[in-house]
C-alpha cells in the first residue's frame, strides 16, 4: 500500500474515532426525552453541549457526565417548557447536528438571531434608577437602532451586550470616529457622579455566546465580591453552594442547590469552566421545585482546589452566576412595530414612574421590537400593581402586557428521591468507583451499579 494511501486511511480512522456520537432517544424515560452524547474529551466539552440544548430553551432534568482518559460521555433527561418530550423531527435534527459540530470544534452558538451585520457594545458599570433609559436615549441621538441587547444587573452592578445598526442605512457602524463617539458618551453616562474608574465600554468584533459573554463581564468586574444595594425580591429561594476537596482522589467537589429553572446548568458550568476548571464527572437532579448539582473538579493542570480563600472565592462566584439570571421583579412584555427611539421612549417611562430595570431582553424581528423588562420600585421591591396599569395606559395596553414565566413542569419518578441526596450537606463524598459505575449505569453501559 503506498504511503499515501496509509495516510488517507489513518485520517478516516481518526475521524471515525474523534466523531461524536449522538443519540437522541424517547423511549427510554416515560417523562424526558434522552439526549447521550459520547465523544473524545477536551476543555469545554460539557458547557458546548448544554450551551446547545438550553439555547432552545430545553428543561434538563437530569443530567450524568463522566469523563474516563480522553473520552467523554454524558446524557441528559430533557423536555421542553411544558414538561413535554421532544417530538419535533426538526429539532431532534439540530440537536444532534449542532451537538456533533459543537465536539468537532465547529464554532456554533445556536442562536436564532445574526449579529454579523451589526456593531456590538459591551457596558460595565454601577447600576442606578434610570441607567438604561439614559444608555437609549443616547444611542437614539447618535442615530444608533438597536437590533439586539440583554442586560443583567447584580450586586450594584450591571452589565449589557447591544448590538446596534445605523438607523438611516441600516448597516453595521464602521466609522471609527462615530465609535469613538459612542463610546465616549456611553462611558459618560456609566460613570454618573462616582463611577468614573470601573465605568467601562468597549465594541467587540468577535462573534461570541451572548450569555457567556455577560458572565465573563460580570466576573472580569468583580460583581461577586461586591453587596447588593437594593433589597432583593426573592429572598425564599436560597442558593447554596458547597466546596470541599476529595483528597484520595485528587477531587474537588462541588455541590450546587438551588431553585429549578432553565439555564441553570449552563449558567454553573459555563462559570466553572471560564475558572479554568475540568469537569470530570458531574450528576444533576431536580426535587420538586428545587435542583442539585454536584461536580468534581480539578484544575486544567490536574490538581484540586488549593487553598480556603481559592475556595470561597469560588463559592462566591458560583452563587453569583446563579443570581445574575433570577427573575427579579413583575415581568414586562412589549409587542410592537420598531421605530426610532422606541426603547429610550419606554425605558424613560419606566424611569418616570419610579420603576427600576433588573433585567432586559431586546429583539427585533422582522421590523417588529419584541422586548421583555424585568421591574421592581425603586428599593428593589415589587412594584405597585397600580403604577405598572399606569405604565402600561401611556405605552399601550396592547402593546405592554404583564407575563409570568409559567411555571417548570415536574414529573414524579419512582426512586428518584433517594437517588438524589448525594452530598448536598457536604458530609459524604461518594467513592469514585461507585459514581463511574452509576454513571455508566445511567448512561446504559452497564445493567446494575449496585
Amino acid at each position: 500500500m503506498e504511503w499515501s494511501a496509509c495516510v488517507d486511511e489513518y485520517e478516516k480512522l481518526v475521524i471515525r474515532m474523534t466523531t461524536p456520537r449522538v443519540v437522541i432517544d424517547n423511549a427510554v424515560c416515560p417523562t424526558s426525552t434522552v439526549v447521550k452524547v459520547d465523544s473524545a474529551r477536551k476543555h469545554g466539552i460539557l458547557l458546548e453541549a448544554v450551551q446547545v440544548l438550553t439555547d432552545l430553551n430545553l428543561s434538563i432534568k437530569k443530567a450524568y457526565v463522566s469523563a474516563d482518559g480522553r473520552w467523554f460521555m454524558d446524557v441528559f433527561h430533557v423536555t421542553d417548557l411544558n414538561g413535554n418530550k421532544l417530538t419535533d423531527e426538526s429539532v431532534i435534527n439540530y440537536i444532534e447536528q449542532s451537538l456533533a459540530l459543537q465536539s468537532l470544534g465547529s464554532v456554533h452558538y445556536g442562536q436564532p438571531n445574526d449579529f454579523s451585520g451589526s456593531t456590538a457594545l459591551e457596558l460595565t458599570g454601577t447600576d442606578r434608577i434610570g441607567l438604561l433609559s439614559e444608555v437609549f436615549a443616547v444611542l437614539s441621538d447618535l442615530q444608533c437602532s438597536v437590533a439586539d441587547a440583554k442586560v443583567w444587573t447584580h450586586n450594584g452592578r450591571i452589565a449589557s451586550l447591544i448590538h446596534v445598526k445605523d438607523s438611516n442605512s441600516g448597516a453595521r457602524i464602521e466609522d471609527v470616529q462615530l465609535i469613538s463617539v459612542i463610546e465616549a458618551r456611553l462611558r459618560n453616562v456609566l460613570k454618573g457622579d462616582n463611577d468614573i474608574r470601573s465605568a467601562k465600554t468597549s465594541v467587540s468584533m468577535a462573534v461570541t455566546h451572548t450569555e457567556r459573554r455577560l458572565h465573563q463581564m460580570m466576573f472580569a468586574d468583580r460583581d461577586y465580591e461586591r453587596k447588593p444595594i437594593l433589597e432583593s425580591v426573592t429572598t425564599n429561594s436560597p442558593v447554596v453552594v458547597t466546596v470541599q476537596n476529595w483528597v484520595e482522589r485528587g477531587y474537588s467537589v462541588v455541590n450546587v442547590q438551588a431553585k429549578d429553572r432553565t439555564k441553570l446548568l449552563f449558567d454553573v458550568v459555563c462559570t466553572l469552566t471560564d475558572m479554568g476548571y475540568i469537569v470530570f464527572h458531574a450528576t444533576v437532579n431536580t426535587i420538586g421545585d428545587r435542583g442539585y448539582l454536584e461536580f468534581y473538579i480539578r484544575h486544567q493542570d490536574g490538581t484540586p482546589i488549593s487553598s480556603e480563600a481559592e475556595r470561597q472565592r469560588v463559592i462566591l462566584c458560583l452563587e453569583a452566576a446563579v443570581k445574575r439570571r433570577a427573575s427579579e421583579g413583575v415581568r414586562l412584555e412589549l409587542s410592537t412595530s420598531d421605530r426610532q427611539g422606541l426603547l429610550a421612549d419606554v425605558t424613560r417611562t419606566f424611569r418616570e414612574n419610579g420603576l427600576n430595570v433588573t433585567r432586559a431582553e431586546v429583539s427585533t424581528m422582522k421590523e417588529t421590537a419584541q422586548n421583555v423588562f424585568y421591574v421592581t420600585d425603586v428599593m428593589g421591591k415589587p412594584a405597585d400593581g397600580k403604577i405598572i396599569e399606569s405604565v402600561r395606559e401611556k405605552i399601550g395596553l396592547s402593546y405592554l402586557r404583564v407575563k409570568e414565566l409559567p411555571s417548570l413542569v415536574y414529573h414524579k419518578e419512582g426512586g428518584e428521591r433517594d437517588e438524589q441526596a448525594v452530598g448536598m450537606a457536604g458530609t459524604v463524598l461518594l467513592s469514585l468507583g461507585s459514581m463511574v459505575r452509576k454513571n455508566l449505569y445511567n448512561l446504559g453501559l452497564i445493567r446494575s451499579y449496585s
